[in-house]
């Protein structure tokens, strides 16, 4: 690691699924610092690549209230994994469903992602789920139970995050990674 060293940390406040602590560090030249860390057990996320009878693309995503930002956001379906040893990959399953009202017939990895490295050690595993067939909704909290789904073509999905409509993360970088695969798989 270049010489950086951790030298201990000491936990500040337990969360439900997250805890914060004052991590101390060593620098290669000797110095020590400390920095405010987010421990997460990570979260996972979920494209639901659908197509229609011509085979073009779309994506299906929620609009959801998140109180950070006292906005609607616009999300791939996602959540945290917040069940101890439970793979990604039935992460990805659970949540698709519960949020979306999905399940996949198909999932593969597409990235992992680190959402905010200058504050958290969490990490986002990306799904592309197709071959989705109806499943019945299993919304947990009053941002979930308002949600909204929102069922676009991939190519207006691409547009708004042109226009700054999409800022998530995840869901910007799981956009621009299907319209790079299709596009190259096309070519």
């Amino acid at each position: 690691m270049s010489g950086f060293r951790r030298l201990g940390e000491t936990k500040v406040h337990q969360g439900y699924a997250w805890h914060v602590v004052v991590g101390e560090f060593q620098a290669p030249d000797g110095a020590t610092f400390t920095r405010d860390i987010v421990r997460s057990p990570g979260a996972v996320g979920i494209v639901p690549l659908l197509f229609d009878a011509e085979g073009n693309p779309s994506v299906v995503l929620v609009q959801q209230y998140r109180p950070p930002y006292e906005r609607f956001v616009y999300e791939i379906p996602a959540g945290m994994r917040d069940v101890p040893g439970e793979d990604t990959a039935e992460v990805a399953q659970r949540e698709l469903i519960e949020e979306a009202g999905l399940r996949a017939g198909r999932l593969e990895l597409l990235t992992e992602i680190y959402p905010s490295p200058g504050m958290t050690d969490s990490v986002t595993t990306i799904y592309l789920a197709t071959d989705c067939t109806p499943a019945p909704v299993d919304r947990h909290g009053p941002e979930e139970e308002h949600m909204e789904l929102v069922h676009l073509p991939l190519a207006d999905a691409l547009a708004m995050v042109d226009r700054g409509e999409i800022c998530d993360a995840k869901t910007v970088t799981s956009l621009l990674t299907i319209d790079r695969r299709l596009r190259t798989s096309d070519g």
